[in-house]
């Protein structure tokens, strides 16, 4: 494999060797579902789909475990305020992430395991670290010892003196210990432990599933940058405490900001996916939340959103042209300056540089009347497009009722286009953009060539 990645525990780009030769283990951080998705969040899991698109085109097989943080203090507030039960804000909310993920066509993962159902795992791994003597408990909570571990900080950076873990002090031994296990509160959900009532902290929930699916040791954890400290960090050092070889790179991308502020619910500055779908078709919104590097940042406008859809239908535009030469062929292999750049930590914005580039060579022999290189310019195109789950022709995208009627249409627009061409020969200029326009109120652009007028769909 020549995969070369970003891995944020050396900060550097490594070649990417998996524990076993042919397969990857990856786990990343899924919802936390207090509320439904906005295009933040699916920034992440665009970034992580990418990756495992990747390696899996490369021939690797992908075991892929996305969790789900069903019960957390927000989740907890939320339901008290809307005077239902936790599970349900909960459940609401995971159905509502996974409707997101499949509109914007991210694969499901392998496994999606839910924090709830797994206390028993958490369970075993506290005992671990108290017997070592890395956690204790207090109070009716279990906090991790972080002075007992050295290695403390070293993903993140973090200096322990400046710390903040961001929970009150409660019963802990040190401000900078942190939370495994929360004690029960009155009305509030709890599960049984040998230390008492309670409920998960955040931090713990992921180690403890990470390890059931995946092993002791695995090959890439990933998620947002936001999550590199405390979350991140705080899961390494538990899992290492105990022995656990942990994950072997780290993937973390950037952030999908809005007015340069990061994009949350807290802040009102969020765009839900719901939302955002009833004005742009979800194949386009997914182009744009790749088209930009996954570890760079990305602040959300309009008008951005626009100039990618556009680029987007170009491509569609020549894939649909060429189809009518050529016939509906299949993808064939991705050029080698396309493999370079995705080989080259993901770079997608090179890698659509290649794309533009074959979709100009394509639209150039469609000009040419050059079958075989616009065949040649369609197989490349719709491949490359393919391995970024952005081929218009492809499932999820293809839309069937539209090629189901494609031949009726074009035999009836033909028949328009032929009265417009007669109406031209005969210098009835006015008839025949009368007809121009009516075509152009049913949402079908004409475009004139020197091989004749040609029609197409507007988007």
């Amino acid at each position: 494999m020549s995969l070369a990645l970003y891995d944020t525990g050396t900060r550097t780009v490594r070649d990417f060797v998996p524990l076993e030769d042919g397969r990857v283990s990856v786990y990343y951080c899924g919802a936390t579902v207090q509320a439904p998705p906005h295009i933040g969040h699916l920034r992440s899991g665009l970034a992580v789909d990418l990756l495992r698109r990747w390696l899996e085109h490369s021939g690797s097989a992908v075991t892929m475990a996305r969790n789900v943080t069903d019960i957390d203090d927000k989740i907890i507030a939320t339901a008290a305020a809307e005077g239902v039960p936790w599970w349900e804000i909960s459940y609401r909310n995971e159905r509502a992430f996974i409707a997101a993920y499949d509109a914007l066509g991210v694969l499901p993962p392998t496994i999606e395991p839910r924090a709830t159902g797994h206390i028993p795992e958490m369970i075993i791994l506290m005992r671990r670290l108290i017997e070592s003597g890395h956690a204790y408990a207090a109070g009716g909570d279990v906090y991790f010892s972080v002075r007992t571990w050295p290695s403390y900080g070293r993903l993140s950076g973090q200096q322990i003196e400046a710390m903040q873990q961001g929970e009150p002090t409660g019963a802990k031994r040190d401000p900078v210990d942190f939370a495994l296990w929360k004690g029960a509160k009155p009305g509030e959900p709890a599960w049984e432990t040998p230390w008492g009532p309670g409920r998960p902290g955040w931090h713990l929930e992921c180690s403890a599933m990470s390890t059931k699916y995946l092993g002791p040791t695995f090959d890439v954890h990933g998620g947002g940058l936001d999550l590199i400290f405390p979350h991140h960090e705080n899961e390494l050092a538990q899992s290492t405490a105990i022995g656990d070889g942990f994950a072997r790179y780290w993937f973390h991308n950037g952030l999908l900001t809005l007015g340069g502020e990061k994009m949350s619910k807290s802040v009102g500055n969020s765009l839900l996916v719901v939302d955002m779908l009833q004005r742009w078709r979800p194949v386009e919104l997914r182009y744009y939340l790749i088209s930009a590097h996954y570890r760079s940042a990305m602040d959300y406008s309009e008008d951005a959103v626009t100039e990618a859809a556009s680029a987007f239908r170009r491509m569609e535009g020549f894939l649909t042209r060429a189809a009518e030469l050529t016939g509906d062929g299949a993808a064939t292999a991705v050029p080698a300056a396309f493999r370079a750049a995705m080989d080259d930590d993901l770079s997608v914005p090179q890698a659509l540089a290649v794309v533009h580039g074959s979709v100009r060579e394509g639209n150039a022999a469609l000009a040419a009347g050059d079958k075989p290189a616009v065949a040649e310019k369609y197989g490349e195109v719709r491949a490359m497009l393919g391995v970024l789950g952005v081929d218009p022709l492809a499932s999820p995208w293809r839309d069937e009722r539209r090629v189901d009627l494609s031949a009726v249409v074009d035999a009836l627009v033909r028949v328009a286009l032929q009265q417009r061409e007669e109406a031209r020969a005969r210098k009835d200029y006015a008839a025949a953009d009368a007809i121009r326009d009516r075509l152009t109120q049913s949402g079908i652009s004409v475009e004139d060539t020197p091989s004749g007028p040609r029609w197409a769909l507007e988007s």
